[in-house]
């Protein structure tokens, strides 16, 4: 069990080559009991991004703050806070950060799926 705010939570800078000024925090996993899921929070820096990637899960987001686009199957969608989407397995995707604040939102992904 865990009862905690995100500011709590050390930032960890995404080290890919492929991505661009970009961190993550990851608020329940396994580790506080949630099994088989994780929950985090990507933030992105204006000009930044999430490599350009796919993979064989899926994964649930919800923009907490700021534009992005959201590039998904080939299409550029932009998304602001309040948003969601579902970006199913093995569909290519990337978040991009399209405003003048930090970009911000939840990521919720199977186990496997947080390295």
């Amino acid at each position: 069990m865990i009862v905690s705010n995100k500011k709590d939570v050390k930032s960890v800078k995404i080290e890919n080559p492929q991505a661009k000024d970009a961190a993550m925090k990851v608020l329940v996993s396994p580790k506080e009991g949630w099994e088989g899921y994780v929950m985090r929070v990507l933030e992105i820096e204006q000009g930044g991004h999430t490599p350009k990637h796919s993979h064989p899960w899926p994964h649930i987001n919800y923009i907490i703050s700021g534009k992005g686009i959201l590039y998904l199957d080939g299409k550029d969608i932009e998304v602001e806070a309040g948003g969601f989407a579902y970006v199913p397995a093995n569909t290519e995707h990337q978040f991009s950060n399209a405003g003048n604040e930090i970009f911000e939102f939840i990521c919720i992904v199977p186990e496997e799926g947080h390295k």
